[in-house]
């Protein structure tokens, strides 16, 4: 268990550095220099951190540990991985799909759009209440189809990884951005999911392949341009208090997302 956990923490934090490092030299918008907006979003991270040590960990660990029936050992290992990875990417965009239409859940994922700007501390900032429902809902997958462990850890490294990928200012070439999000979800298909406009916001929502919103019939009318608006409409930022506060004060839903 804590070779894995050292094992994901190496990836994440090495594509993280190489990527807030290369959106700099080749923005896909003029990049911004440090600022209050980059400190806030990584202030989420140490938060997260936490959350997940204490808690995301061992309800995982839990579930693996308690499926609802036994599945044979020449089912783990080697390319049988893929097949846990699609089933819980598969989780991961109804769960998407879901913060989008639930009001409760929304109020929790709203910290995360209404960032105006998206680099890669956007992947980062992540309401730690979201991130606690979504682990329980996910224990359910992962004891109905009897994840391993190994394999869920597996499939977070990859979503950390691809999640601050997807959502850096990194300005790929169209032909490449083309090719890649064939397969799997890239900047020119995640910074739509982040447009003012619901109709945009309400699509997307795929996070390791792409291939989910086609099946779906979820994909987004636009595609990404250097002066997309981003963010919430009317909506500005906020200081990390209150973004971490935010879903539990008294306030009318920002946006109809039900649009």
């Amino acid at each position: 268990m804590d070779f894995l956990i050292e094992y994901k923490t190496l990836w994440v934090a090495m594509t993280f550095l190489l990527l807030f490092g290369l959106e700099r030299i080749f923005p896909a918008r003029p990049a911004r220099p440090f600022s209050k907006r980059v400190a806030r979003n990584l202030g989420f991270w140490p938060i997260n951190i936490a959350l997940s040590l204490i808690v995301i960990l061992n309800v995982t660990y839990w579930a693996s540990g308690h499926a609802l029936w036994h599945r044979p050992a020449v089912w783990n290992g080697g390319w049988l991985i893929l097949g846990d990875i699609i089933i819980l990417d598969l989780f991961l965009y109804f769960w998407h799909r879901a913060v989008h239409r639930i009001d409760f859940l929304w109020r929790f994922h709203a910290v995360h759009h209404i960032d105006r700007h998206l680099d890669t501390t956007s992947a980062i900032r992540f309401h730690f209440g979201e991130i606690f429902f979504a682990a329980f809902v996910r224990a359910i997958i992962i004891m109905a189809f009897a994840i391993p462990f190994s394999s869920v850890i597996i499939f977070e490294t990859l979503v950390l990884m691809f999640t601050l990928f997807h959502h850096s200012n990194l300005g790929l070439p169209d032909a490449m951005d083309r090719i890649l999000s064939k397969v799997i979800v890239t900047p020119g298909i995640h910074w739509v999911h982040h447009h003012t406009d619901v109709r945009d916001r309400n699509g997307n929502y795929a996070t390791l392949f792409s291939l989910w919103d086609p099946i779906f019939r979820s994909q987004s009318r636009i595609k990404r341009s250097r002066d997309v608006e981003l963010g919430i409409a009317g909506v500005k930022d906020q200081p990390i208090t209150g973004l971490i506060t935010q879903p539990f004060r008294k306030q009318p839903r920002i946006d109809s997302e039900m649009g």
